[in-house]
C-alpha cells in the first residue's frame, strides 16, 4: 500500500540548514514546512492555484503549501508568453497566482515569502484528489492540462526510489526546471520523499554540477553533452553513484563519452506527463545505450505492432497515470485503447529480457519508406556516431515513389551529405540511410532539451 504524498516531508534522523538549496539560497526542511504551512493557511479553500515555477525556494515552498491544503497545483512556466499563461490560467480555472516576485496577472497574485512560518495541522488530503495539472506541450494544439492524483505521485516516487536505490543517505543534484516532471516532481518532491538532501544548482552547467558534490544527478541529453564537453567537470562526477538522463534520448556517444569520463554508465528512463515515469533501469541492473530499461512496480507495457514489424505504438497501464485531461472528455477517451491501456503515442521494441528501446514518437518519428518501418532515433543514433556530428534529427519527408523519404537534419563540421549517408548505410541496414542531408547551425529545441522537429524548416 502506497504512503500517503506527504508523510515522509519530516526530516528523517534529523535536520540539517542546507536539506533544501535552490540557486544558493537553502532552507532547513522545517523551515520548509513552516513557511510552506503559511502558504497553506492562505490559499486553503481555493479550487485551485497557479504557480509562478521560477528555479528558487519560493517556488517550492508554493507548491508544498498548496500539496499541504490539498489545493490542486498549476505549474506556469516563467518564460510563457502572456498568451500561453493565460490560456493555463484560464483553462485550468486557478483564481490565484502564487509567485515569489510582483508580475501582472489575469488573476489575484499571492507573495510567497520562504521567512514566512505557519503550522499546519490538518490531516493529509485524499489520496484520489488531484495534486497537480500539468500542462502538455501543446505541440498539437493549445497545451491539455492533465489531471495528475496525489496518489499517482507517490507511487511513482516510491517506485523510482526502489529501481534507484534512492534513500535519506543520497544528495540530489540537478538544474532542470521546476515547471516538469521531471524538475519538479521527481528532482523536488522525489527528494522530500525519500529524505535525500536536494541541490538545485539554479542553471544546469558543468561547473556547478561538478561543484555540487552529489550522489545521485538528473540532467537531460543537453545536459550531458554540455558536461561531457568540459571533462575536468564530467570528471568530478566519477564519485556520484547514479547519473540519470531523461525526457528525450540519450545520444549513444553521450552515453559512452559519461562513462569514459566518470567511470560509470548512466542510467535512462522513460515517461510522460500523462503518465510520470514508467520505465527505468535499475541501480542495480544493466545499463544499455539506447534502451530505458524495465517497468517500474505495477506498471504493464506491451507493443501494438502491425504483423511481422519489430517496433510500434508502446502502451502501457498502472498505479501512476493521469485522471484525464481537464475537461477535455474526448481527449481522454481517445488517448485509451478499448481494454483501457493509455496509448502513448511513442514507438518502441521491447527485447525478449524485457528492456525497452524508445524508437520515437509515432506522430514524427515512424517513417514509412520503400516499404519499410524505420524509427527515426535508430538514423540519430547511427548519425551521432560520426565525430564530425554533434547534433542530428530525422524526420520522413514525402516521396512519390518511396512514400517517405530519410531526411537528415545535422549540426557537423568538416564533412559532406554524401559522406554522411554512406556512414549511416555502413552502421545501419542500407534502406535505413538518410536520402537528404540538410546542415543547420542548431536544431531548435524546447526548455527541456527535445528537439522541435515541427520547427524544422522544409525538407
Amino acid at each position: 500500500m502506497t504512503a500517503p504524498l506527504l508523510t515522509s516531508l519530516a526530516a528523517p534522523g534529523g535536520d540539517r540548514p542546507d536539506a533544501l538549496s535552490v540557486g544558493g539560497r537553502a532552507l532547513s526542511r522545517e523551515e520548509l514546512l513552516g513557511a510552506a504551512g503559511a502558504v497553506a493557511a492562505r490559499i486553503a479553500g481555493a479550487p485551485v492555484v497557479a504557480v509562478r515555477a521560477t528555479a528558487t525556494p519560493e517556488t517550492v515552498v508554493a507548491v508544498v503549501g498548496a500539496l499541504l491544503a490539498g489545493v490542486p497545483v498549476v505549474p506556469v512556466p516563467p518564460d510563457s508568453g502572456p498568451a500561453e499563461r493565460d490560456h493555463i490560467l484560464r483553462d485550468s480555472g486557478a483564481t490565484l497566482l502564487l509567485t515569489g516576485e510582483a508580475v501582472d496577472a489575469p488573476v489575484e497574485t499571492v507573495p510567497v515569502d520562504p521567512a514566512e512560518r505557519a503550522a499546519w495541522t490538518k490531516p493529509e488530503p485524499d489520496p484520489e484528489s488531484t495534486a497537480f495539472i500539468l500542462y502538455t506541450s501543446g505541440t498539437t494544439g493549445a497545451p491539455k492540462g492533465a489531471l495528475i492524483s496525489r496518489r499517482a505521485v507517490a507511487a511513482d516516487l516510491d517506485g523510482l526510489a526502489a529501481a534507484w536505490a534512492w534513500t535519506a543517505e543520497d544528495t540530489l543534484v540537478h538544474g532542470l526546471p521546476l515547471f516538469h516532471v521531471h524538475g519538479l516532481v521527481l528532482g523536488v518532491l522525489g527528494a522530500l520523499r525519500t529524505g535525500s538532501r536536494l541541490v538545485h544548482t539554479g542553471k544546469p552547467t558543468p561547473a556547478a554540477y561538478a561543484a555540487a558534490d552529489g550522489s545521485l544527478y538528473f540532467g537531460v541529453p543537453t545536459v550531458w553533452n554540455r558536461i561531457v564537453q568540459d571533462p575536468d567537470s564530467a570528471r568530478a562526477l566519477a564519485s556520484a553513484r547514479l547519473l540519470v538522463s531523461g525526457s528525450a534520448p540519450l545520444p549513444a556517444p553521450v552515453f559512452r563519452d559519461l562513462e569514459r569520463l566518470t567511470g560509470q554508465r548512466p542510467i535512462e528512463r522513460y515517461g510522460m506527463t500523462e503518465t510520470l515515469i514508467t520505465i527505468s533501469t535499475r541501480a542495480d541492473g544493466e545499463r544499455r545505450p539506447g534502451y530505458v530499461g524495465t517497468p517500474l512496480s505495477g506498471i504493464r507495457t506491451r507493443i501494438a505492432a502491425e504483423e511481422g514489424a519489430e517496433i510500434g505504438e508502446l502502451q502501457l497501464t498502472g498505479p501512476t497515470l493521469f485522471d484525464g485531461y481537464l475537461n477535455r472528455p474526448e481527449a481522454t477517451a481517445g488517448s485509451y485503447t478499448e481494454d483501457g491501456w493509455f496509448r502513448t503515442g511513442d514507438i518502441a521494441a521491447i527485447d525478449p529480457d524485457g528492456f525497452h528501446r524508445i524508437v520515437g514518437r509515432a506522430s514524427t518519428d515512424m517513417i514509412k519508406s520503400g516499404g519499410y518501418r524505420i524509427g527515426a532515433g535508430e538514423v540519430e543514433n547511427a548519425l551521432l556516431d560520426h565525430p564530425a556530428v554533434r547534433e542530428a534529427a530525422v524526420v520522413g519527408a514525402p516521396h512519390e515513389d518511396l512514400g517517405q523519404e530519410i531526411v537528415a537534419y545535422v549540426v557537423a563540421d568538416g564533412i559532406g551529405e554524401k559522406e554522411l549517408i554512406d556512414f549511416v548505410a555502413s552502421q545501419l541496414s542500407v534502406h535505413k540511410r538518410p536520402r537528404k542531408v540538410r546542415f543547420l547551425e542548431a536544431l531548435p529545441r524546447n526548455a527541456m532539451g527535445k528537439p522541435q522537429k515541427k520547427l524544422l524548416p522544409p525538407a
